[in-house]
């Protein structure tokens, strides 16, 4: 004969529900000193005015968010930025979803192998890669003497200019789409595709029909994550931009360091936040669709 014992549910105490906020404390503080202070700090900045010589006046002023939205030239640097990180984060979706999805279907050791080939430039500082691909792209570089060698076309010009820009960021930002993209294929089912294969669909056809569908989290993912890289990236620009490519984080160096309006560098440093929450807005509507 089976005797049921009915037992009362276990009730945490005071202090067992003290210990989940006492484990946020470190996090919270390092949140506050090393983001929200210097964010907050920016946003103060920016309603204050500078003189030639870059001292604040202090004050509260809108005539620097006045002067940047209504000037010709930071509305169009804000257009050529947002137009510019969404051409490198599609290039980037292109050449790295080939990647994750071979990545996602190896095994053993190959897998191994190739995830470490993509985490590996990772471990290099984005200056050294940089660096990299002007001697790749120079016109005495390793891309135009192979343009040379075959006859066709004369040297291309591919560093100090857009296009040099787009390469390198295109390059240094796949490790991070290809990430993104392995966490979000975790959805992927490969009795799925079985299954469509068996009922007469074309490979094309599955992975229009299947694998794309089911990867759909993992590319807003990538996309969100290298959109905001790419359009608030600085080093590369700057080198392989020559000073000839302006974006938005180019600007901000030149406004705080060479001309010394500190008022006009964080208002585009706050122009760049809302453009972030309008990515991250996107990203979560968009989540909210495909899920």
């Amino acid at each position: 004969m089976t005797t049921l014992i009915a037992t009362a549910p276990i009730r945490p105490n005071g202090a067992s529900r003290l210990v989940a906020p006492a484990l946020l404390i470190p996090i919270t503080i390092i949140s506050l000193v090393g983001f929200v202070a210097p964010v907050a700090n920016l946003l103060v900045l920016s309603f204050q005015k500078a003189e030639g010589t870059g001292a604040l006046l202090g004050g509260f002023s809108l005539d620097t968010w006045s002067a940047v939205l209504t000037d010709r030239f930071y509305l169009d640097l804000v257009v050529n930025s947002v137009t510019t990180s969404l051409l490198i984060t599609v290039l980037t979706l292109f050449a790295s979803y080939p990647i994750a999805l071979y990545l996602h279907r190896a095994r053993g050791l190959r897998r191994t192998v190739l995830l470490v080939f993509v985490i590996s430039p990772l471990l290099l500082s984005a200056v050294v890669r940089t660096y990299g691909w002007i001697a790749i792209l120079s016109e005495q570089g390793l891309i135009n003497r192979l343009i040379v060698a075959t006859g066709l076309w004369s040297p291309i010009r591919l560093v100090f200019n857009l296009q040099g820009v787009v390469i390198g960021l295109t390059e240094i930002l796949m490790p991070y789409m290809i990430l993104a993209l392995l966490a979000g294929f975790g959805r992927l089912d490969p009795r799925a595709e079985e299954a469509a294969a068996t009922l007469g669909a074309s490979p094309f056809t599955v992975f229009r029909r299947v694998i794309l569908p089911l990867s759909l989290p993992g590319i807003a993912l990538g996309c969100l994550l290298c959109f905001v890289l790419a359009i608030s990236a600085f080093i590369t620009p700057k080198l392989l931009g020559g000073g000839r490519v302006f974006l938005l984080a180019t600007e901000i160096y030149d406004q705080a360091i060479v001309s010394l309006n500190w008022p006009v560098a964080a208002t585009l440093s706050g122009v760049i936040l809302l453009l972030f929450g309008a990515a991250l807005v996107a990203y979560t509507r968009l989540l909210a669709r495909i899920a």
